[in-house]
């Protein structure tokens, strides 16, 4: 529930086929989509990161919608007063230092948008970020950076690849050519041994899906100075 104050309300509708209610709250489940069947299926991450990111900011998300006559999505969010829009100097904080850092990022997931996000992320971060769809790729273009004298400083591994190699069979073959490896398993499976129990399968970090960018970053930066 919304904490009492003003909002902003931002309301977007479409003219789709609908959401059934019963299906109201699973859709913002990472990976749970209405979409079964055809090139329309999704990979039920969209709505799950818009909520996220809605949440951090203190609003909220919430959806209306009959089957037949599309669905209109209400994002509120706390509207600023007088003293939150004065420009304010930036401050070089412990956080600030804690989660920017540099060097050289692989980035497997086998959802192009997931890839997009995550190096804009890291960039933004201040490091340089390569792609991968799956993890035989990824273990390819490990293998191949590790011959030249830039190679990956630290690889993040999506857990699941739907029709491919993924995260815990590539960790392995990585640490087989590489047994320094610095590898974060990444899933909107939070429950997964995998993400659990991660250092049992061989990753030094952890995050999961959708990340902020603090928490992508602060995971990135004591993965690479070995205090996680």
């Amino acid at each position: 529930a919304l904490k009492k104050g003003d909002y902003v309300k931002i309301s977007i509708t479409d003219q789709g086929s609908g959401i059934a209610e019963s299906e109201f709250e699973k859709i913002f489940n990472p990976y749970y989509s209405s979409k079964q069947k055809g090139n329309q299926k999704g990979m039920g991450l969209g709505l799950s990161i818009c909520q996220s990111i809605i949440e951090k900011h203190g609003g909220a998300v919430t959806v209306e919608s009959q089957l037949g006559f599309g669905a209109t999505f209400n994002l509120y969010l706390p509207a600023a007063g007088a003293k939150s829009l004065a420009i304010r100097p930036p401050k070089e904080t412990k956080e600030k230092k804690r989660i920017f850092g540099e060097g050289k990022i692989l980035i497997m997931d086998d959802e192009a948008m997931i890839r997009k996000l995550a190096g804009e992320i890291l960039r933004h971060l201040g490091y340089e970020a390569e792609f991968a769809g799956d993890g035989a790729e990824a273990v390819a273009r490990y293998k191949t950076s590790m011959q030249t004298a830039n190679p990956f400083d630290a690889v993040i591994l999506d857990l699941t690849v739907r029709g491919g190699m993924g995260g815990k069979e590539a960790i392995q073959k990585l640490a087989a050519i590489d047994p320094n490896v610095k590898g974060i398993v990444s899933s909107g499976y939070s429950d997964d041994p995998g993400m659990t129990d991660f250092k049992q399968y061989g990753f030094s970090g952890v995050v999961a899906k959708p990340y902020t960018v603090k928490e992508l970053g602060e995971t990135l930066s004591a993965v690479l100075n070995g205090s996680l």
